[in-house]
């Protein structure tokens, strides 16, 4: 099981350790910077002055001096007139440009709004905003030369006045501690390096007079107020005057023990309650003075600090009531016994920058923690049970797979949708009807990946997720709240889901509930279930699963992190990663639309997703393209009044606009390069745009969060308190899913598609079947008794199951698809041996439930459903006797339509057989059954069998009603029994169905050749 860690400041604990970041040093230009600018201002020079000063010299005006008479449209056409006619077209072009120079020069130095678009201009318009991007080259460049200009004609004090971001106090808020704490870092870098020879050296000679017995004074460091809390920066600046001496705090107390019994190991992280020794020279109130000559903290301000420790460390219960009398110490009681305990431990201020795992309620879910005790009354509570816990002997599918549940029901979806776009497109593109293509049958690798997706996938789940933060987001809305920034979001093992806020967001609209405190927003499973679909923009796209910690699965939002998440380890290990991250990105089902770049790894993974992945072949290429989405988002933020996308999701474009775009690079970005990212990612957070980088060496500017993932699977953060069981997909499961979507694909599949069903049946007299079940239509089965008690059911599901998979079922899909929150092994071998019994064995011996070589359940060929003979049926008329003979082609098809008796299961009782939404077969049979009718109507109309058709399309209508095909043939035979009235009254009746969306265009194309009035008529006929 996953276990927090503890680190501290002092201590070696292994793994990777989040440093502060460190100040970035602004881009300098290069010479080759300079080349660009300068061939982008000569272009310029060209195209404005150049091309309109040759046309003057070279043709002359153009245009006539006076009005043009009749005379003037007589005269002959001469080369001269071509020439002319060609000035004038140059002179459009020449003008449509320079407007798109001067549109793309005011959106670029105002900085506010996109550019507005030119009409026509196209390649013209992005012409000028490359030229005009270039030459501002010139201006940031000289800039960078000459870093000393900005500073003359400022004193000492106006130096001081910036302003200094300090860490966050918030409990739970980790980003934007670390995202503030780099601000600090980095103005104090910038006031060190201004700082000269002189001023060091009084810095030392102060440090040496503080320590003197007299001068000494002591500070102690303040609970937070508001969003931050003390920085050593600010310290100084209040009590020396002076930010920049914030060194000298740190010389006097680095190696002094503090109350809690951690030391002081950097600069910025100091923690409420500590002391600070202050040099001799600090001034203002809350300054200590101690007499006494003793090393440490005087006893008296260690009292203090004992009294403030145990006050701040009540419950969170306790901080609410206090109001705001604890305002002070609030902050810190959040932290609970938890932070108690840390503080003891020597982890310092970083215990307030922690991710937490949310407590559970009290009590669970009943239905989570019930176990199945024993096989007698288990398999007869449908969906009931702890999660099972098979150790996969004799079973084996990637457990990668099987241990990802959201990541899994999103690459089960996508690839359902990708294979019925692949039916449909098959069915509408065929001439003649369709000739039965079977989407082909996974096998070795592929099939045990997606025996794994159907094992492991939770698409309720992923489902009330979805439902959860798309409800949220409409409650705030309809209260006029705007969405609160969330780091991550927790997923219980109960069901619960708890979202972890950047700062406390007030109360949270019902049913939502506060979490175990102010930056936890909780929703119990109970009311999640109870929301219903709303059109609201999905607030929260960016979640995606990194692993699991304590039961509780984490999902970090990549999109609101305030700078870069980096993440170290071996180049297979974080493969595995990345590639999870990037296949659940793409096919999520709480996301609406997003772009996801892909750097260094990834070009087979774009099958999965063609419309949100996308490969750059370098990292020179990433931050030419982020460049300039950032200044585009930037900008179109300004012009619709925004602070942030999440602002803008809440709005009237919040279908339209504000889709976050992540960007996964896996290789280490060389020193230059980094630095560009860390620029770009400085404001990514409240842009949308989201960064993970990988990097071997563990030292990459910027970043807001690091980890690592080790070779025992473990993604680790220590400075953070997480050590999560990580969420991978390695390349051997990579390649096997990618092999699902590409034969799936309707364009890039397999070039032969497979025309024969998966399973012939033998249709003479001879081939009658020991067991017949009935599953078009209400579900019968001929040929076995029907068992007693409760388990009846639940048999009845599994053959089922079993039919539709002739290729084999393996066990755990089995037991997954009839207990989908989980069951024991025992219980469903006992399933199995159960079923086994109840289908008995053939005249043989053979049983007719047996195992293949796989491990994979499989029926006998004496086992058969209606659904078989249909294929057959369908598969002899069209390409086996039926070919050569007329009369065996119509006895074929229409005992292939008496066959269907409705939609698949139709009498299937509520709450099972949910495993029915995986499959395709709800889209294979209609279509199926829409070829039977189109092949019977064809063979009626050959002999002038008009209402022979007509009766077969409407049977068939029964089970595709929605088929174009056949509402078409039905119009065609329609139209050959010679009745315009009756052609009318259908042509109304499509018209009627067809709604506001309309008739499709190859309807009306052929109802205006088959009744060119219908479009009058059928108003007169409603």
């Amino acid at each position: 099981m996953a276990r927090r860690t503890n680190s501290s400041p002092t201590g070696g604990s292994p793994g990777p350790r989040n440093r502060t970041p460190q100040p970035l040093p602004r881009r300098r230009r290069t010479f080759g910077d300079f080349v660009k600018a300068f061939g982008a201002l000569v272009a310029l020079l060209v195209l404005l002055v150049g091309v309109p000063g040759a046309l003057v010299v070279a043709v002359g005006w153009p245009l006539p001096d006076g009005a043009p008479s009749l005379d003037w449209l007589q005269q002959e056409i001469t080369v001269g007139t071509f020439i002319r006619v060609l000035t004038v077209i140059v002179w459009l072009a020449w003008a449509q440009f320079t407007a798109c120079v001067l549109v793309e020069m005011k959106a670029a130095l105002s900085g506010v709004g996109l550019p507005n678009r030119v009409p026509g201009a196209g390649a013209s318009q992005l012409l000028a905003r490359q030229l005009v991007a270039a030459l501002l080259l010139v201006g940031a460049a000289a800039a960078s030369f000459t870093p000393g200009l900005s500073q003359l004609g400022q004193s000492p004090d106006g130096a001081r006045q910036g302003s200094v971001a300090t860490a966050q106090q918030t409990p739970g808020g980790l980003f934007a501690q670390q995202q503030e704490r780099s601000a600090a870092e980095a103005a104090a870098a910038v006031a060190e390096q201004a700082a000269d020879a002189t001023a060091q050296a009084a810095s030392r000679a102060d440090a040496g007079a503080s320590a003197r017995y007299g001068d000494t004074k002591y500070y102690r460091i303040q609970p937070p107020e508001g969003r931050h809390h003390d920085s050593l920066w600010e310290i100084a600046q209040r009590h020396l005057g002076d930010g920049r001496r914030y060194k000298e705090i740190y010389e006097l107390n680095k190696d002094r023990t503090q109350p809690d019994g951690s030391k002081l190991s950097e600069a910025s992280l100091i923690r409420p309650g500590w002391i600070m020794e202050m040099p001799g020279d600090a001034h203002g109130g809350e300054l200590v003075e101690m007499p006494e000559a003793k090393p440490g903290v005087p006893e008296q301000v260690r009292h203090q600090i004992q009294d403030y420790s145990r006050t701040g460390h009540q419950a969170q219960g306790d901080q609410r009531q206090a109001g705001g009398e604890q305002g002070g110490r609030g902050e810190q009681g959040g932290q609970g016994e938890q932070g108690a305990q840390n503080g003891r431990s020597g982890r310092g201020d970083q215990d307030t920058a922690q991710f937490r795992v949310p407590q559970q309620r009290a009590g669970g879910d009943a239905d989570g923690q019930r176990e199945h005790a024993d096989d007698t009354s288990a398999d007869s509570r449908h969906g009931q049970g702890a999660p099972a816990a098979f150790d996969g002997s004799g079973f084996g599918l990637p457990e990668a797979l099987v241990g990802a549940p959201l990541l899994a029901a999103g690459l089960l979806g996508a690839l359902g949708r990708r294979r019925r776009q692949a039916l449909w497109q098959s069915a509408l593109g065929a001439v003649g009807g369709r000739r039965g293509m079977e989407p082909p049958v996974p096998t070795g690798s592929a099939a045990d990946a997606q025996d794994a997706l159907l094992v492991g996938a939770d698409p309720e789940g992923v489902r009330r997720l979805d439902l959860s933060l798309r409800g949220l987001a409409a409650s705030l809305a309809a209260e006029s709240r705007p969405l609160p920034t969330v780091y991550a979001a927790w997923l219980g093992g109960n069901g619960d889901l708890h979202l972890q806020l950047a700062q406390p967001a007030g109360k949270p609209p019902a049913p939502w509930q506060l979490g175990q405190d102010q930056t936890f927003w909780m929703l119990a499973r109970a009311d999640a279930e109870r929301y219903e679909e709303t059109d609201t923009a999905a607030p929260y796209p960016g979640l995606v699963s990194l692993g699991t910690m304590d039961d509780s699965r984490l999902l970090l939002n990549l999109e609101a992190v305030p700078g870069i998440v980096s993440l170290g380890g071996s180049p297979a290990d974080r493969a595995g990663v990345f590639a999870s991250v990037a296949a659940e990105l793409a096919t999520n089902g709480w996301s609406d639309r997003m772009t996801i770049t892909l750097v260094g790894f990834g070009e087979d993974l774009t099958p999965l997703a063609p419309n949100r992945l996308r490969h750059l072949d370098g990292i020179e290429a990433l931050v030419e393209t982020m460049e300039a989405e950032t200044r585009q988002r930037r900008g179109a933020l300004g012009a619709a009044g925004h602070d942030s996308v999440l602002t803008g999701r809440t709005g009237p474009a919040q279908h339209t606009r504000w889709a976050p775009h992540l960007v996964l690079l896996s290789v280490e970005p060389s020193p230059a390069d980094a630095l560009r990212l860390a620029e770009l990612a400085a404001d990514a957070g409240r842009l949308g745009i989201g960064y993970l980088v990988g990097t071997e060496s563990g030292e990459l500017p910027g970043a807001a969060w690091e980890m690592e993932i080790t070779g025992e699977g473990k993604l680790l953060a220590p400075l953070l308190g997480l050590e999560l069981d990580a969420q991978m997909l390695p390349a051997a499961q990579q390649q096997a899913v990618v092999e699902l979507f590409v034969e799936a694909d309707p364009e890039g599949g397999p070039d032969d598609p497979t025309d024969s069903p998966p399973f012939l049946v033998d249709i003479s007299e001879q081939g009658r079947p020991a067991v017949y079940a009935r599953l078009v239509g209400p579900y019968e089965i001929i040929g076995l008794d029907t068992p007693d008690g409760e388990r009846s059911p639940l048999l009845h599901e599994a053959l089922a199951l079993l039919l539709l998979h002739r290729e084999g079922v393996h066990p755990r899909v089995l037991s997954s698809a009839l207990w989908p929150r989980g069951v024991t092994e025992d219980v469903r071998d006992a399933l199995v041996e159960r079923l086994r019994g109840w289908l008995g064995t053939d005249p043989d011996g053979t049983a007719r439930l047996a195992a293949d070589a796989t491990g994979r359940l499989t029926l006998a060929k004496s086992v058969v459903s209606d659904l078989d003979v249909l294929r057959s049926l369908y598969h002899e008329a069209t390409q086996g006797k039926g070919v050569d003979s007329r009369v065996v082609r119509g006895r074929l098809l229409t005992d292939a339509l008496v066959l269907v008796r409705g939609p698949l299961l139709a009498d299937r009782p509520e709450g099972r057989y949910g495993w029915l939404t995986h499959e395709i077969v709800d889209a294979q049979l209609p279509l199926l059954v829409a070829d039977i009718g189109l092949a019977l109507s064809s063979f009626h109309l050959e002999k002038d069998r008009a209402e022979k058709a007509i009766e077969a399309l409407n049977a068939s209508m029964n089970s595709a009603p929605a088929d174009e095909r056949l509402w078409n043939e039905l119009l065609r035979a329609t139209h050959a029994t010679g009745d315009e009235d009756r052609v009318k009254r259908l042509a109304a009746d499509l018209v009627a169905r067809s709604g506001a969306r309309g008739l499709p265009p190859r309807t009306e194309a052929l109802l205006d050749e088959l009744l060119p009035t219908w479009r009058s008529g059928t108003a007169a006929v409603g």
